[in-house]
């Protein structure tokens, strides 16, 4: 008998053409044009976190509104064969293929100088008007045409682009006799760049007239919809709109159309036979909070359930986390100063911290204040709501947490890593003195300033601790560091001995208490635990003569230190 092949999984797949016609499994967000085109709205602007389906929506609104007659495309309209917007009615079918239609992803201009970029996104309206071609037909004038022809290969002026995608509505519409549709995707990924890059001025002066003169009194615009990861100040890009409609996670509108809705992933799982993995599913990949709609993270599940098709007993992996650099939260370790860490260690011991949340938020104002990193976090899907409030004067105050299982991984193991990064580039040099010398008021001190400078969470135990110390002593020079390994009665917890197989060595036992009255005790225990395991016999075999025995207790940002 025939193994049944699984439907495809769209991995990595934003072409909703190629998605469809290759029969990969699809949840249908159809209905997102059906509430478009009863909204009546003429700018919609949706930011949510990356990876939830936008450039795949902004794809399918391109093949739904598209008419391809012109732009040697086939005809669309099969592709949405027995989907929910056709089963909507036939007020919204009429809409279909009716429209040309202007599409730009701002997702592959992002560079390191602003010549790159502007040459990047010179590039891409070349492009589209090239695509669309056939437009310079019915220009009448030839100062258009001269115009066309200069955009669409790469010889306008500055002035020729930034004012591009306007010009090209105008052409559209002459064409047609219809008024066009924009859609542009990621919008906001080169200003991201540029912020981090430091040239976010300079971009910011070719934008704003470019977005303002395609959407501000644009008499050839039908629809424009616009995507993105964060909501950027009206004053950064969209002088003067005043009728844009944005659609944040904060808006109850179109909140199911970006990630999978419980329904949805429920019949995922069960259309490939893993209904035993609901619970995982939502354990790693659910609690994004879209309104009011909770929502999967669609990347990480479709990951998810690949790697199941090919060993169902594989362990979860966090998928999501792997995509990008993550460069908002490494911003906010950079930061980070006692009360950020404490919010920090809130979060990862799965705790809540509490932020004044403002939508209206520049690039530029990221590194003003660290709160501004706090909404970012927010707005990116680092964290989720969990509770809110507003005060007399509007101010929205949320209840922030970790959204899932996925997210703590970074948290828990990135945050780690770039804390200790910081603490390794400090000078040891009187510690490790300190500790081969026997010093123990040093060691304890110096250890517990460094405390300070991390971070550390209620179920990081031993391990934690223990990381931390090996951590700290990797630049330690001329000598060998052991950890975990058998000698006399025991495992001794670390072990440094100096290069040469002779003379100075040192043990290092550690404990960990929850009650800072106990740690002094824990000391003394850990202490006890080296001479009563004998460790000193092994070195002492090994021609180890001078050997210096450490109990070290820690407690949150405390350590206490004895020396045998």
């Amino acid at each position: 008998m025939n193994k049944k092949i699984p439907t495809p999984l769209p991995i990595g797949q934003s072409s909703f053409e190629m998605l469809i016609e290759m029969g990969s499994y699809y949840v249908d967000k159809t209905l997102f044009i059906k509430d478009i085109l009863d909204s009546n709205a003429t700018f919609l602007l949706c930011t949510r976190p990356r990876r939830f389906g936008k450039t795949l929506n902004q794809n399918m609104l391109k093949c739904f509104f598209e008419d391809t007659a012109q732009i040697g495309g086939k005809d669309t309209r099969a592709l949405f064969n027995g989907m929910n917007i056709e089963k909507a009615g036939e007020e919204y079918l009429e809409h279909q293929g009716k429209y040309p239609v202007i599409f730009l992803s701002f997702k592959d201009v992002e560079r390191d100088t602003y010549e790159l970029t502007f040459t990047a996104f010179k590039m891409l309206i070349a492009s589209e008007f090239k695509r669309h071609g056939y437009a310079v037909e019915k220009l009448s004038y030839e100062d258009d045409i001269e115009r066309f022809k200069k955009i669409s290969s790469n010889s306008g002026s500055l002035i020729d682009y930034s004012e591009s995608i306007r010009f090209l509505s105008r052409c559209l519409e002459n064409y047609y006799g219809q008024k066009v549709i924009i859609l542009i995707d990621e919008y906001d990924v080169p200003l991201n760049g540029s912020h981090v890059n430091d040239f976010y001025k300079e971009l910011i002066g070719f934008m704003r007239p470019l977005m303002s003169s395609a959407l501000k009194d644009n008499s050839h615009l039908r629809l424009a919809v616009i995507t993105g990861c964060l909501r950027i100040s009206k004053e950064s890009i969209f002088t003067g709109l005043n009728n844009l409609d944005i659609i944040s996670i904060l808006n109850k509108n179109y909140a199911e159309y970006f990630g999978f809705t419980q329904s949805e992933m429920d019949t995922m799982l069960s259309h490939y036979g893993m209904e035993d993995k609901y619970e995982v599913v939502k354990e790693w990949y659910d609690g994004y909070l879209f309104g009011d709609t909770e929502v999967y993270n669609p990347w990480s599940s479709i990951n998810a359930v690949k790697r199941w098709l090919s060993d169902i007993n594989d362990s979860p992996k966090p998928h999501w986390a792997n995509t990008s650099g993550n460069a908002i939260v490494r911003n906010l370790v950079d930061k980070a100063k006692g009360n950020t860490r404490t919010e920090l260690e809130a979060l990862i011991s799965g705790g809540t911290i509490s932020k004044e949340i403002h939508e209206d938020i520049t690039y530029e104002e990221i590194d003003n204040d660290i709160d501004n990193l706090w909404n970012f976090l927010f707005f990116t899907g680092y964290l989720k709501k969990v509770g809110e409030r507003t005060d007399e004067d509007g101010i929205l105050t949320l209840d922030l947490a970790v959204p899932n299982t996925e997210l703590m991984y970074i948290y828990k193991t990135k945050i780690q890593e770039w804390f200790k990064e910081r603490i390794k580039q400090k000078d040891f040099g009187p510690l490790y003195e300190a500790i081969i010398n026997g010093n123990t008021e040093i060691v304890q001190s110096s250890l517990n300033d460094l405390l300070l400078d991390t971070i550390s969470y209620l179920d990081g135990k031993e391990d934690f601790y223990h990381g931390f110390m090996l951590g700290i002593l990797t630049s330690l020079q001329n000598f060998v560091i052991t950890s975990n390994r058998e000698t006399g009665l025991g495992r001794s917890d670390i072990i440094l001995k100096h290069a040469s197989g002779s003379g100075k060595a040192v043990i290092l036992e550690l404990k960990w208490t929850k009650e800072m009255r106990e740690i002094c005790k824990a000391s003394e225990d850990a202490l006890r635990q080296i001479n009563e395991n004998m460790y000193v016999r092994e070195l002492e075999k090994e021609c180890y003569d001078d050997i210096v025995k450490y109990g070290i207790a820690f407690c949150k940002k405390r350590c206490e230190v004895r020396r045998g």
